[in-house]
């Protein structure tokens, strides 16, 4: 029986490459056109793994997301980085000259606004991914229209590239998480984690945590802030961080619930990072 897999994105999408390359080509894909139903098909056992994008080399982390897996309660199992290469797409046969408008991903034309400068004629809208634009002007026959996607969705849908490889920096990855409903249990000891961390709201807090942190050896790789609703003026931090020593990314963990706040770990996995 094939593992089913939500992602965000149509076939072509880079969520979908991702699924396809933790688990194969056999994987029984559930699409989804937001981030939200994603998580929540995951928690309610309707899909056995997903696959969510967190941060991206060039436009930073998708806080969002950071919520959607606190609020559904899931856990990381593993990472995974993936090179973006970005490609402008069109119906074959048309120019760059013709093209009037291009639409994708809000964060796939964040990482192509140098080369979309270059053609100010064209005009730049945001959508819900960047294959299902390239998807969308292959069924319904759409000229004047570009889509910046990947080179498998060109070929998926048959367009043709009019310019490659338009992202502003080459060495562009985004990193994207597994996520699973059960408390991740491995076999090997983790050299990173994420949690969350609520302080509580006195002068230093932060000062303090970041010293702590430090001091048992974590390299805070990400940390993100968000507003408590239900607290005025105290905040959650979002945190990834890597170790060399489990023992004391474990005391840090026990002194963190003891000295500054809530605690709340999810996950314990490999780093991915080359």
């Amino acid at each position: 029986m094939s593992l089913k897999i939500a992602i965000q994105g149509v076939p072509g999408s880079f969520h979908h490459q991702v699924a396809l390359k933790n688990f194969g080509l056999d994987a029984d894909i559930l699409a989804f056109n937001t981030f939200e139903p994603v998580a929540k098909s995951v928690a309610q056992g309707e899909a056995d793994f997903g696959v969510m994008a967190i941060e991206n080399s060039i436009a930073g982390a998708i806080l969002p997301n950071y919520d959607l897996i606190d609020r559904y309660e899931l856990f990381i199992r593993d990472e995974y980085y993936l090179p973006i290469a970005h490609q402008l797409m069109a119906l074959p046969g048309q120019t760059i000259e013709e093209i009037r408008e291009v639409r994708s991903h809000p964060m796939a034309l964040l990482q192509c606004k140098a080369f979309l400068a270059k053609f100010p004629h064209i005009q730049q809208n945001d959508d819900v991914d960047t294959a299902s634009v390239a998807k969308r002007i292959s069924e319904e026959k759409l000229t004047g229209l570009a889509a910046i996607a990947s080179e498998i969705a060109a070929e998926i849908y048959g367009l043709e590239i009019l310019a490659r490889d338009i992202q502003t920096v080459k060495d562009n990855f985004t990193r994207f998480i597994i996520l699973q409903k059960e408390k991740v249990q491995t076999s090997t000891l983790p050299n990173k984690a994420s949690f969350k961390i609520t302080i509580r709201n006195e002068a230093g807090g932060l000062a303090k945590l970041l010293t702590l942190l430090a001091e048992k050896g974590l390299n805070l790789s990400k940390i993100q802030s968000i507003p408590v609703m239900e607290k005025p003026w105290e905040y959650a931090f979002f945190i990834d961080a890597e170790f060399g020593d489990y023992g004391q990314f474990n005391e840090a963990m026990n002194l963190v619930v003891k000295d500054f706040g809530d605690l709340k770990i999810f996950g314990e996995y490999s780093s991915r990072k080359g």
